[in-house]
């Protein structure tokens, strides 16, 4: 895979990105496959994720690569893994508790209302979820059961060093969600989000391209989320 051969390339990058404000999410011409292999990534990675509430190192290094073009966001993790756990489920079973896995939050105007969470295990089941609102000031914890975004793709592959991940995410879909901001980006465009892993072991690692500045715990905390940039 010609991932380790960039391996040095991608140390130097992330280091430049996380003395920066905004994640890139780079555009490109290329059409890009779902099929887990991420050999035709063009786009740098970035890593490696750290624990998320103290930016401690993880145990196992996550890499993570972000584009995009008129129609869809893409995005590739490559995760090590010495012990993979999980298991092929049913699209939107609730594998956030029990499998290894990525997962991304999109929250565009930052407002922490009706922001997407995307999760997908090393066996290529996904879900999608609809966070209407998680305060109180907006009437507590509600999410949308049957949400589901159309044209998703999420493909899944294990190798000798752990697994990959590749998902599509169509714009067009995004954009029918009410009350979201989620209007198709254009060069300059930002988007508040992050990247996320759960990682299942002896312990478990809960880990983030960018942690949070706060100790507490859980991933869910829109006001600490990045900023991604789409750009050129």
């Amino acid at each position: 895979m010609r991932f380790k051969a960039i391996i040095p390339f991608i140390i130097v990058l992330f280091s430049v990105a996380s003395n920066s404000q905004n994640i890139p999410v780079h555009k490109t011409e290329k059409q890009i496959v779902i099929d887990g292999n991420l050999s035709d990534w063009e786009t740098p990675f970035l890593g490696p994720f750290m624990i998320h509430n103290s930016g401690e190192k993880a145990t196992q290094n996550t890499f993570i690569s972000l584009s995009w073009n008129e129609e869809n966001l893409y995005i590739a993790y490559n995760c090590k893994d010495s012990n993979i756990i999980g298991k092929p489920q049913t699209k939107d079973a609730q594998i956030f508790y029990t499998d290894d896995l990525v997962e991304i939050f999109i929250d565009p105007d930052g407002d922490g209302q009706n922001y997407v969470e995307i999760g997908v295990n090393a066996f290529s089941t996904n879900y999608d979820l609809l966070l209407k609102c998680i305060s109180a000031e907006c009437g507590g914890w509600k999410t949308e059961i049957g949400f589901n975004i159309k044209g998703m793709e999420t493909v899944s592959n294990i190798n000798s060093e752990g697994y990959t991940v590749e998902i599509k995410i169509p714009f067009a879909s995004l954009e029918k969600i009410k009350n979201a901001n989620f209007l198709k980006p254009k060069v300059g465009t930002k988007w508040k989000a992050n990247v996320f892993r759960i990682d299942y072991g002896k312990s478990i690692e809960y880990l983030a391209l960018q942690p949070y500045k706060s100790l507490k715990f859980g991933f869910h905390q829109p006001a600490e989320f990045a900023v991604f940039e789409f750009v050129e």
